[in-house]
């Protein structure tokens, strides 16, 4: 416990093994064993925030988790069954079936949705179990009801240990053992019940009645408003400052803090020091030669997992009502302003030349701004995930690029259905499903670009400053605009997938068609089509390839050099 700023959070961190010093002098151990990733299983560590899929619902959330922590020696079945007691140990029987909700999605409650965090934590049995301000933005009853479930885990042979701002007193009385912090420093340590007495012993007393927590907090803070200080510490700053550090006949906070620290160095700091030593004791299940990682599943396992819960969690968001309406109010209005538009024409030419290079703008510009929002909103949750092994980074990639695939290509479907046939374009089979299968790789090389941007910053703002420049530069020299490109800026329109899927737009429509007509004619005597009539398109089809690929490869080696506190 302690005021904002004390260290709680840093030193549950350094406990957990979440975070690591650089100290050479300093070591943590458990149970004289030190910290190995056999151990991480049997950690579990309960974040401040709570980070959950939203879309998801409770008994989802939990079987996902099973299915990825559990040990591989347990069936399907078992874990199900395991994730059902854990949902009964909760009282969460009743919202099992309840999406958990967000800022912008109704679902549980708040102590519901801390108590499911909870759970996934506590799916291991884990012999320790750390939590970071578990009532933190609860009222005071569900935050009670969260304590005594803790305060129940614990009675059941489990370490818990958590962070708590300022308690109340009900809350207070239920832990067995206080750290007191403040500035980073130990200014008790001992049982909770005990504080008072301790505080009282060094001449800090509340002259009123006070909640102890409270009490202790302002200790914590240097308050020594409506409490006793002892003469000692009064008559020592009195004599060192000649009152220089009286402000208002109150002594200063750092010399009320630095007695503290003194007090609790002399008093209690050694003796509590010599008595965990001489009890530690190895615990025999700990196997600490074991510094391998054990996943709870297989490789294929995790990806399966990973895609289900994908599709489940996105198909939301993809297909929402406003995504939806979005492209269908786009391709109506296109559809009825190149309302069958005939190419006969030079004007007519070049009217469905600029539908197609729209076309192939658009469907650059959504996915790339749609994907790049797909690792920074993950960022919180793939940190969490990764932090306890929970699968191998390379399923998680390819399982999100898995998943985001069949949900990406349902609206260029859509969009293209609607499109095509409203504005003229050659009505025949093959043309339409190598138009569509043109607009399928702009979109998949496009979703690359965007991940890629998205993995390197992990902050939406930056990402989508660099993402509007680059598709600005794309749709610049994509060959609608500038067909007579300057030399040293040539090389941009080979990397944008916005040129190769306007070329291959064209070849598709009227490449085949002009072979046997006159190149002089009128009609056809267009820079847009000039020069399509002689190759295929393999070499457009080649460069998209690549991208879709490269761009890939980019978002996964930035993901696997990202930080997330000990997740690569």
């Amino acid at each position: 416990m302690g005021p904002s700023g004390g260290g709680k959070t840093t030193l549950l961190n350094l406990l957990s093994g979440r975070v690591t010093t650089n100290d050479a002098a300093s070591s943590i151990t458990y149970n004289d064993q030190p910290y190995s990733k056999s151990l991480k299983r049997r950690i579990g560590f309960v974040m401040q925030d709570d980070v959950v899929f939203p879309h998801l619902t409770v008994k989802e959330t939990l079987t996902y988790a099973a299915l990825l922590r559990l040990p591989k020696t347990l069936t399907k079945q078992q874990k199900e069954e395991r994730v059902m007691n854990v949902l009964r140990e909760l009282d969460l029987e009743r919202c099992q079936n309840t999406i958990i909700g967000g800022a912008f999605v109704r679902g549980i409650s708040g102590g519901e949705r801390k108590r499911v965090c909870i759970g996934n934590e506590i799916l291991l049995n884990p012999s320790l179990l750390f939590l970071d301000e578990p009532t933190s933005g609860l009222d005071s009853t569900t935050a009670l009801r969260i304590v005594q479930m803790l305060q129940s885990i614990a009675k059941a042979g489990k370490t818990v240990v958590t962070t708590i701002h300022q308690p109340s007193s009900r809350l207070f009385n239920k832990f067995d053992k206080l750290i007191l912090l403040g500035r980073g420093n130990t200014l008790y340590f001992g049982k909770a019940s005990e504080a008072m007495q301790y505080f009282s012993s060094i001449g800090c007393s509340p002259l009123i009645a006070m909640n102890p927590a409270e009490f202790l907090i302002d200790l914590a803070n240097g308050n020594v408003n409506d409490k006793s200080v002892p003469s000692l510490l009064e008559d020592k700053v009195l004599f060192r400052h000649r009152n220089s550090e009286k402000q208002n006949g109150r002594l200063s906070p750092t010399d009320v803090h630095q007695y503290l620290v003194d007090a609790y160095e002399t008093r209690v700091a050694r003796k509590e020091k010599r008595m965990l030593l001489k009890h530690a004791a190895v615990d025999g299940e700990i196997e600490s030669r074991s510094n391998s990682r054990e996943w709870g599943a297989s490789w294929w396992e995790q990806f399966s997992i990973l895609f289900r819960r994908g599709l489940k969690e996105r198909r939301h968001e993809y297909l929402s009502c406003v995504r939806v309406t979005q492209v269908i109010s786009t391709a109506i209005i296109v559809g009825l302003l190149w309302w069958n538009s005939d190419a006969a024409s030079p004007k007519g030419l070049q009217d469905q030349a600029g539908l197609l290079f729209f076309i192939s703008v658009f469907w650059g510009f959504f996915p790339v701004f749609t994907s790049i929002f797909a690792f920074p909103q993950e960022k919180a949750m793939l940190g969490k995930e990764r932090a306890v092994g929970m699968y191998k980074l390379s399923a998680y990639f390819i399982a999100r690029n898995a998943s985001d695939l069949p949900l990406d290509l349902i609206l260029p479907i859509v969009f293209m259905v609607i499109v095509y046939f409203m504005v003229g374009l050659k009505h025949s089979i093959s043309t339409f499903s190598l138009s569509m299968l043109t607009v399928f790789l702009s979109v998949v090389a496009a979703q690359g670009l965007g991940l890629a941007i998205g993995a390197a910053f992990m902050d939406v703002k930056k990402a989508t400053t660099l993402a509007s420049v680059l598709i600005m530069t794309f749709m610049l020299a994509g060959g609608f605009f500038v067909q007579k490109v300057p030399s040293f800026m040539l090389w941009i329109r080979y990397i944008s997938f916005n040129y190769h899927t306007y070329r291959l737009l064209l070849k598709i429509q009227y490449g085949c068609s002009c072979s046997g007509l006159d190149h002089r004619s009128e009609s056809f005597d267009s820079p847009f089509i000039r020069q399509i009539k002689t190759d295929n398109g393999g070499k457009e089809v080649g460069a998209m390839i690549a991208m879709i690929f490269g761009y890939r490869l980019l978002a996964y080696i930035f993901l696997r050099g990202m930080k997330l506190r000990k997740t690569a």
